[in-house]
């Protein structure tokens, strides 16, 4: 495998399933569908095992590293900052009143407005600037080398959508409106001068048409 960051979802939880907006950390386990879908994403790379395998402090995270490292023989790592958005006033809130805000929020951090602010939660340049340092460190630290391989990041739907488009700008509206399904990933090539090119998002690979998914957005998942 070429040198490559792998942004991964977790995989499927309790509060997933109830459509709650679970960010607080530590937050939902995951279902026995969501352990079964991270059991596959370990066996998916268990022949090629990243360089590094890195998680989230979320439990979901640790938990679908936790079969990721079964799998593959490599340890997994928490580290803060990669955490999912934080939703404030909104958390644990399952109405279709508080997913539309949040939508609203996030649509206006991918048309630029990072300072938009959920209500008592973070704003967009709240997540980059926590979230952007420990990327550049794991690039420094194994992606910036003349060896092959993946360095592998279990985070959340929301959190990785925002970076990844940061990394790697994406055409029209495609990066708000094409969601993460469960342990689906998003897989950046690095570049020089720092600059990143996206080789999948969820089920798409290059080139990306800037339409819309025929999924319905949902940043939380």
């Amino acid at each position: 495998m070429s040198r490559r960051l792998i942004l991964v979802r977790h995989g499927e939880t309790v509060a997933n399933v109830a459509h709650r907006l679970d960010t607080r950390v530590p937050g939902a386990p995951l279902t026995e569908l969501g352990n079964r879908q991270a059991r596959d994403a370990g066996e998916r790379l268990a022949t090629a095992p990243p360089f590094a395998l890195i998680s989230s402090v979320a439990l979901r995270a640790r938990q679908t590293a936790a079969h990721i490292e079964t799998a593959t023989g490599v340890s997994a790592q928490a580290l803060d900052g990669i955490f999912e958005v934080q939703v404030g006033d909104l958390e644990d809130r399952s109405d279709k009143d508080s997913h539309e805000t949040f939508k609203q929020i996030y649509h206006r951090w991918h048309d630029g407005d990072l300072r938009a602010r959920v209500p008592g939660g973070e704003s967009g340049a709240d997540v980059l600037d926590r979230f952007l340092p420990v990327i550049a460190d794991l690039r420094g630290k194994y992606l910036d080398t003349d060896s092959d391989g993946a360095v592998l990041v279990v985070s959340h739907a929301a959190a990785i959508r925002l970076v990844a488009a940061q990394l790697a700008p994406m055409p029209g509206e495609f990066a708000v409106n094409n969601h993460l399904g469960n342990t689906e990933t998003v897989e950046l090539i690095p570049g020089p001068d720092g600059r990143w090119t996206c080789v999948r998002w969820g089920r798409y690979t290059p080139p990306f048409a800037p339409d819309i998914s025929p999924v319905p957005d949902n940043p939380m998942g």
